[in-house]
């Protein structure tokens, strides 16, 4: 028997909420990645033991429920590529955070709103007019004000965020394809089983186990905040599309740059402050404007009803 598949729908308030929910459940995440980084655990075994409890819980907790229908997919190629994307993500994110405070691999990798908007075009058949561009171009000023290329505060790692953060923007595009299709469940084992497929034969080379009980809790809630979170942004997905919910992310900069300041001595400084202002003012005003579009539409499809 397969499971129902809950349709598309467009609430976008529960969408957001949601969203929100999930970036206050994978902050956990990205504090635990950057704990056990300078602890000296390989990202390699940080992404391994981040997607094989991921995949454990669905095993254990939902299979039993679901069988057969878990593992039923609409459109598989889709599942993987967006299980290849959700990887690249990862790895490049928790790589960089090695190198990098959490303010800065968070300010990059939420420039992905902006290439959700650059990528609509070609990728989801929307048009992206002038302003919307000019808003992109803005924003990817912002990311040099950040990363400073060719001073001697340039590192070579900011480039895994921006990697990462392409991948962020294809992932959340795939995710509303899929939305309607797949269930949420079922986005998520594939991703996380894809994902560990992928990592696991560069996962044991230099394996280090976790020294303390701080650093255990980190090595095994990874995986559970990063399945619950990403379940909960499938559902988002279900309710609003990513140009509704990208911009949102941002207060997730908020909880980083405290996380940063109190757990890592890490605080932001002024280039922060003011590169990061410029991709959250660019990404917003994307958002103003696409609302403003869609309202427009809206009144011209209820005056041909009429």
């Amino acid at each position: 028997m397969s499971a129902q598949i809950a349709p598309v729908e467009e609430r976008h308030n529960s969408g957001i909420g949601i969203l929100l929910l999930s970036q206050l459940i994978l902050l956990f995440l990205d504090t635990s990645a950057k704990w056990m980084s300078n602890q000296g655990i390989p990202t390699g075994e940080i992404v391994f033991i981040r997607y094989a409890v991921h995949v454990a819980l669905i095993l254990v907790f939902v299979w039993p429920l679901r069988r057969g229908g878990l593992f039923r997919t609409a459109n598989w190629k889709l599942e993987v590529l967006r299980g290849v994307c959700l990887l690249l993500t990862t790895g490049g994110n928790f790589l960089a955070m090695r190198y990098l405070p959490l303010t800065v691999t968070g300010a990059l990798i939420f420039t992905s709103p902006l290439m959700v908007c650059a990528l609509s075009g070609p990728l989801l058949g929307e048009t992206i007019g002038w302003r919307r561009w000019l808003a992109i171009i803005a924003g990817f000023i912002g990311i040099l004000i950040i990363v400073r290329p060719g001073t001697e505060a340039f590192q070579p790692a900011s480039l895994l965020a921006l990697v990462a953060a392409f991948f962020v923007a294809l992932f959340s595009i795939i995710t509303r394809k899929l939305a309607g299709v797949d269930t949420a469940l079922t986005q998520q084992f594939y991703a996380g089983a894809v994902a560990l497929l992928l990592i696991t034969p560069f996962a044991f080379t230099g394996w280090v186990w976790p020294s303390d009980g701080i650093t255990w809790l980190a090595f095994f809630g990874a995986g559970t905040v990063g399945m619950i979170g990403h379940i909960l942004i499938s559902v988002a997905h279900r309710f609003a599309p990513p140009s509704t919910l990208a911009p949102f992310n941002y207060l997730t900069l908020l909880y980083l740059a405290i996380v940063s300041w109190l757990i890592f001595n890490q605080p932001p400084d002024q280039w922060f402050y003011l590169g990061a202002s410029i991709i959250i003012a660019s990404g917003l005003y994307i958002w103003l404007r696409e609302r403003s579009l869609n309202k427009r539409a809206t009144s011209v499809d209820d005056a041909i009803v009429d």
